[in-house]
């Protein structure tokens, strides 16, 4: 027989969704819930949601900050290995799924609750990353997906519960039901509605974080970021936390419309999603990492990050934070960085984030090397000849098997 659940701790947003999982927890399982949000710079007041969930019964209602955690523990080790899954997305919900985990699974523990829940579809790619966190934290606890086992198919069905047991719907500044919005302090994310139509341009009320670039300042503006074995510590010569390193980049980047990503992606799940991203200060972030790398970092160990990072990536969009392999590939990449410090200038200007000059004291970059002007012998030009001929001895015997080779010319020998 399957024991009775007693106690239910809630990835709880205030939201739409999430307010109506509350109530069917209540009515389904008839037991207690604890509600659980976390501040992750998503940029709302968050005393409405305490204020909704207790409208709603909660008697337990946990609110954390956990801005700088989130970026000291989650975004900063990713963007260590310069990551980008399918080249473009900045993976900012994907990262934030395993700490939300991570605090579920340890607020279960504390009061003694038989399950988590969650309010991740069941198209969705949430519900893999939230249940394989808890697989990973704690694989005996149980987890609810409402989304899994509840009737309702449809937002429209989602209003339509709300309308009958009185819970509140949220509502855009056109009056209407919102967009299925993501938000933290790496990016906010928009999808549903007219952007579910891939042919169809998203309108500007969307974006929410960063100006259309074409009405960005005339001027650029330099900002300069310090490093510190791969992370950011310092913006214009004054020391930051990583949370608030991370907001003075979004509003840098923000008003410059920096950061904007309209993406059609491959889910984990099977299908194809088109979303609106925006990531202003993780863009900025991003280009000023690759910049002081390109002075401190080995070609080969450069080269080698780059291969790993899709993979790196592919692991955190899957929901494998916490698993072997991401371990293992964080303990190399965490290696690489050892040297990975200075200080790297950008240009921000109308939707780009440029690196303009870079600094280390543990730089490789030699100018005696690379100097078009009299070196100090370091380098002599006829080494590159037999480098050359090593090097293309392997493409003359190919070029003479497939007879490229002229007659008469020698070009039957080899070397």
């Amino acid at each position: 027989m399957t024991k009775k659940i007693e106690k239910i701790v809630l990835s709880y947003s205030g939201g739409l969704d999430t307010s109506i999982i509350l109530k069917w927890l209540q009515d389904t399982y008839r037991c207690e819930v604890v509600t659980f949000t976390a501040d992750l710079g998503q940029g709302e007041e968050l005393e409405p949601v305490r204020e909704k969930a207790e409208s709603l019964g909660v008697k337990d209602i946990r609110v954390v900050d956990a801005r700088e955690e989130f970026v000291r523990d989650f975004v900063f080790p990713m963007f260590r290995a310069n990551t980008l899954y399918e080249g473009q997305y900045l993976l900012g919900s994907s990262i934030a799924r395993p700490l939300i985990a991570k605090h579920l699974v340890n607020i279960a523990k504390e009061v003694g609750a038989d399950a988590i829940a969650h309010g991740a579809t069941g198209k969705g790619n949430d519900q893999v990353r939230f249940e394989l966190a808890t697989n990973a934290l704690d694989p005996s606890i149980k987890i609810i997906a409402p989304w899994r086992e509840w009737d309702i198919q449809s937002r429209t069905q989602l209003i339509e519960y709300a309308e009958k047991h009185q819970i509140a719907i949220p509502k855009d500044k056109r009056g209407e039901a919102p967009f299925s919005i993501d938000a933290n302090l790496l990016h906010t994310s928009t999808e549903g509605k007219i952007l579910e139509d891939p042919s169809e341009i998203a309108p500007a009320y969307v974006y929410q974080r960063t100006v259309d670039p074409l009405n960005a300042p005339n001027e650029p503006e330099t900002v300069v970021i310090g490093f510190e074995k791969g992370d950011a510590v310092s913006v214009n010569g004054i020391a930051r936390t990583p949370a608030a390193l991370l907001t003075e980049l979004n509003s840098l980047g923000g008003k410059h419309g920096i950061g904007r990503v309209d993406l059609v992606e491959n889910r984990y799940v099977g299908m194809k999603s088109r979303g609106v991203y925006e990531t202003p200060g993780g863009t900025i972030l991003l280009a000023a990492h690759r910049g002081i790398e390109s002075i401190t970092l080995d070609r080969a160990a450069a080269h080698l990050k780059d291969e790993l990072m899709p993979r790196y990536a592919a692991l955190i969009y899957n929901g494998f934070w916490f698993s072997p392999e991401r371990e293992m590939l964080q303990a190399l990449i965490d290696q690489s960085q050892t040297y990975v410090s200075g200080e790297v200038t950008l240009r921000l200007y109308k939707g780009s984030a440029n690196v303009v000059a870079r600094t280390s004291v543990g730089s490789l970059y030699s100018m005696d090397l690379v100097t078009f002007e009299e070196g100090s012998g370091t380098y002599d030009h006829h080494d590159a000849e037999g480098f050359i001929k090593l090097n293309g001895l392997r493409l003359k015997s190919w070029a003479a098997r497939n007879g490229k080779a002229r007659p008469g010319l020698g070009g039957s020998e080899i070397i």
